[in-house]
């Protein structure tokens, strides 16, 4: 959603960076871009005053003048804008009542997902260990309650049973008296919507907020709308107490303003972001990450959670063990492809990744993308088994079938092999210290608690490669052109390198003095 927006602040830092002392000029020229750009984003006029004037008063303190890289203090004027924007730095969570059930009721308007984001608040709540039972009260739309029953078998959540001819606020007070006899953790209710704001539908819902007293009143709110967004959540806001907002559709293309210019109008904190179609696509909103996103810093930390959380870790551990073997064959290719699917595919992990935004062109024209990784998957489902587990059987005549299996040429072929022969050949080098290595990274990224290990990074816990393996590391690179061994996918020439990927000499030790 951020993309637009990213590419034009990384521009205007990037022509910064160059420069070892900054003008007040220069200051002003850089803010004056950064003003445009958040205009073009479609954020609010005076949230983008009031951004622009913060900025520039810190960015002519002594603090600038005295920095050893004015440019990145700069960045760092701009993000803490950006968070502040945003909301603040610490995440505001559900507030979830020591008297349950807790309510909460889901509010806006027809068509900004309001139903499926009740159904993935629900979801989430289940994983937490909270016993869930979701209510329909949209007796307006045609198949909007069987829309929810279906979803909430989806999220594993209960649902209220539906009884013809029942008012909103009726099904309001049979879901209270169900929830507390029953000893449900959580209620969400789901109000009806309307295609515009109207009166009627502003007195029930104002009606069903005086039945149920909901510790939680969420908007939910289309980002792609841009500031009719922000137009609803303030029309709502003063017919309704609401607690929060959620913002659906966030990985489309819109420009992003209305996130940004949410907080700052309503006062209200972004709660959640609605970030695919499916049942699992809800993710708590968290300033200080989507402020680094923007900027191109990435998100690291969010990368690791959904890895821990996506990754089949039984089959993770069994591919270490084999990996510690040296053991590497196109079945386990194309277990990492299934993997990188289920974690949202090669363009979903470079979001997360730093620095990625300024290579997006390069990999387009490398035609990068998970279209490719679908043909190298077809490619590795044409072959046998025999051919699977051993690659060096892959004579002409073999290729030529394979290749025709996939719907591909034999040059593809060429390239899927050729680049599985690196990684085998990457892996074996690794593995010769016994496999030590590899079972240490098993030990610290399997099982879960992905956090805890993250966090164990700094605590000299990895294994520190010896001289002679880092001096095979360094010829392996060489090889291939001055990179360090292809990722899944990457593979091919002209194919970009990542950021912090790049040439190892030789015996090149990072951690010893060289």
């Amino acid at each position: 959603m951020f993309d637009a927006l990213t590419d034009r602040l990384s521009s205007v830092f990037d022509r910064l960076s160059g420069r070892g002392v900054l003008s007040d000029k220069d200051i002003d020229e850089a803010l004056r871009e950064v003003r445009v750009a958040l205009l073009e984003a479609d954020v609010a006029l005076p949230v983008v005053r009031e951004f622009i004037a913060k900025a520039k008063e810190k960015a002519s303190g002594e603090e600038v003048i005295r920095s050893v890289r004015p440019a990145d203090q700069v960045v760092k004027i701009t993000y803490d804008g950006l968070v502040e924007m945003l909301g603040g730095e610490s995440a505001e969570g559900l507030n979830i009542s020591l008297n349950p059930p807790t309510v909460i009721l889901m509010a806006g308007l027809q068509g900004s997902g309001k139903t499926t984001t009740a159904a993935k608040l629900a979801l989430k709540l289940v994983k937490d260990r909270k016993k869930v039972l979701l209510a329909s009260l949209d007796t307006r739309r045609p198949a909007a309650m069987e829309q929810l029953q279906t979803l909430a078998k989806l999220a594993n959540a209960d649902f209220l049973p539906i009884v013809a001819g029942q008012s909103a606020p009726d099904i309001a007070r049979r879901a209270m008296s169900a929830a507390k006899l029953q000893g449900f953790d959580i209620l969400i209710l789901d109000t009806a919507g309307r295609t515009t704001l109207d009166e009627a539908m502003m007195s029930e819902a104002a009606e069903i907020a005086k039945i149920s007293t909901p510790s939680e009143t969420l908007l939910v709110a289309d980002s792609l709308t841009g500031q009719d967004a922000v137009r609803t959540a303030t029309a709502f806001h003063e017919r309704l107490p609401l607690t929060g907002l959620v913002l659906t559709r966030a990985d489309g293309d819109g420009r992003g303003g209305a996130a940004l210019s949410m907080r700052a109008v309503t006062g209200l904190p972004i709660k959640f972001l609605g970030v695919s179609e499916k049942i699992d696509g809800l993710d708590t909103f968290d300033a200080a990450r989507v402020a680094g996103r923007i900027l191109g810093q990435g998100d690291v930390v969010a990368l690791v959670e959904k890895a821990a959380q996506d990754l089949d870790t039984a089959k993770a551990e069994a591919m270490a063990k084999k990996l510690a073997k040296g053991q590497f064959d196109l079945d386990m290719m194309a277990d990492q492809f299934q993997q990188m699917k289920r974690m949202g595919g090669m363009e979903g992990l470079m979001g997360f990744l730093p620095g990625v935004q300024k290579i997006k062109k390069q990999m387009a024209e490398a035609n990068v993308s998970d279209k490719m990784l679908d043909r190298q998957a077809a490619i590795i489902s044409s072959m046998t088994k025999l051919e699977r587990k051993k690659p060096d059987v892959l004579q002409a005549s073999r290729k030529r079938r394979i290749a025709a299996g996939a719907g591909v040429e034999v040059a593809e072929v060429n390239r899927l092999l050729k680049q599985h022969r690196q990684m085998a050949d990457a892996f074996k080098m690794m593995s010769r210290d016994g496999g030590k290595g590899f079972a240490r990274m098993a030990q610290m990224m399997g099982g879960g608690g992905g956090m805890d290990r993250l966090k164990s990074l700094g605590g000299g816990k990895l294994p520190v490669p010896d001289e002679k393996q880092l001096e095979e590391l360094g010829k392996l690179a060489s090889q291939q052109g001055g990179g360090l061994p292809n990722l899944p996918g990457l593979g091919g020439p002209g194919a970009p390198k990542l950021p912090g990927l790049g040439n190892l000499p030789p015996g090149f030790n990072p951690f010893k003095k060289n």
